[in-house]
C-alpha cells in the first residue's frame, strides 16, 4: 500500500516506522526541526535500548505525494481542521483516511471536509514520545490500534487493513463496534487528563488519596451518563471497572497526556475532552459538574501557560 502519515510524533512515527520496516511504501508529512531531521537522518524509533531508523520520504507538502491508499491520521485535535485541509490532494476515491484522534467529535470533523465515504475510525491506549527532531519512542502504554467503521459493522477495506497490520507486526484489532469504543476511549481520557491535571499529579498519588480518586470515578461517570444519553450502550458499571483498571495496573508514575502537556507548557487538547463534555452536556441537560470544574480550570492554560502580572 501506499501510505501517508500525517502527524509523525510519538504515536504516529512508531506506526511509519513498523510499516515501512515491513516494506510499504510510508511518506510523512510534517514541519520544522521534525521534517528536517527525518529527511537528513531517516525517522529513529526508539523501544527500550534499541533503536531502530528507517530512510523515509517526508515532506510539509502533501501534493508532493500523490494520491495514497491509507492515511494514518494522527494530530492533536487542535490541529485537525487545518491538517485535513491540507489531505485533499492525496486523497482519491478509494482512499482510506483512519483517524487516531481522541475526542468523540473527530472523526464527524474530519467526515465533513474529507467526505464520509473516506473516514474509518481508530483508538487507542498506546503511549508514545517524540523525544526530539527525528525520533520518538515507545511509551509506557502498549495496546492495540483499535479501528472499524465509524457507524459500526464489518466492510471489505477494514478487513484488507487488518491484514496489512497484521503482515507488518502492527499490534491491530479490528472492531464492529466503534461508537462504543470511541465513548469507552472518551471516558478513560477525560477521566486521566481532567483528574490528573486539575491536581498535578500523576496516578499514584491520585489513587492514594481517596477524595482524588473519587475524582476521577466521578469524571468519568459523567461520561458515561452522557453516553446513555446520546443512546451508546457502554457497559453497566463500566466508570468503576475503568477506575480499578487504572487503580490497579497503571505504573504510580503514569501522567495522562493532558497533564505532560500542561507541564510543558504545550497546548492543550481541553476543548475535544472536557470541553466536548461540558458542551454536550447542556445540548443533551446531563449535569456535568466536575467536566465544567475542569474544563474552567485548564481553559487559562488551553495555549500554553497563561500571562501572569507582576
Amino acid at each position: 500500500m501506499r501510505i501517508a502519515v500525517m502527524g509523525p510524533g510519538g504515536l504516529g512515527g512508531r506506526y511509519a516506522v513498523i510499516l515501512a520496516q515491513a516494506g510499504e511504501e510510508v511518506s510523512l508529512i510534517a514541519r520544522g526541526a521534525h521534517l528536517e531531521a527525518i529527511r537528513e537522518k531517516g525517522m529513529t524509533l526508539r523501544d527500550g535500548d534499541v533503536d531502530v531508523t528507517v530512510q523515509i520520504t517526508a515532506t510539509d507538502d502533501p501534493s508532493e505525494i500523490g494520491a495514497v491508499d491509507l492515511v494514518l491520521f494522527c494530530v492533536k485535535t487542535y490541529d485537525l481542521d487545518q491538517a485535513a485541509e491540507q489531505l485533499r490532494p492525496i486523497v482519491g476515491d478509494d482512499t482510506m483516511v483512519l483517524s487516531v484522534l481522541n475526542g468523540v467529535d473527530s472523526v464527524d470533523r474530519l467526515a465533513c471536509i474529507l467526505g464520509k465515504e473516506c473516514v474509518i475510525a481508530g483508538a487507542t491506549y498506546a503511549s508514545g514520545i517524540k523525544v526530539g527532531p527525528g525520533v520518538v519512542a515507545c511509551g509506557g502504554m502498549q495496546a492495540d490500534l483499535v479501528f472499524g467503521e465509524p457507524e459500526g459493522g464489518e466492510s471489505e477495506r477494514t478487513k484488507r487493513l487488518l491484514e496489512l497490520f497484521e503482515k507488518a507486526g502492527l499490534p491491530a484489532e479490528l472492531r464492529t463496534d466503534m461508537p462504543v469504543v470511541q465513548w469507552e476511549k472518551f471516558m478513560a481520557i477525560c477521566g486521566t487528563g481532567g483528574a490528573l491535571s486539575l491536581l498535578r499529579l500523576p496516578m499514584g498519588p491520585t489513587f492514594k488519596c481517596p477524595e482524588s480518586s473519587e475524582l476521577f470515578l466521578g469524571i468519568m461517570k459523567e461520561i458515561g451518563n452522557l453516553a446513555r444519553a446520546k443512546g451508546v450502550a457502554l457497559p453497566e458499571g463500566y466508570a468503576e471497572q475503568r477506575h480499578a483498571y487504572f487503580k490497579e495496573n497503571a505504573a504510580p508514575s503514569t501522567r495522562s497526556s493532558t497533564l505532560t502537556d500542561l507541564m510543558a507548557g504545550r497546548r492543550l487538547e481541553l476543548e475535544s475532552l472536557a470541553g466536548t463534555a461540558v458542551r454536550l452536556g447542556r445540548e443533551l441537560g446531563v449535569p456535568t459538574p466536575l467536566n465544567e470544574v475542569v474544563y474552567a480550570a485548564l481553559k487559562p492554560h488551553v495555549d500554553g501557560p497563561p500571562d501572569l502580572p507582576e
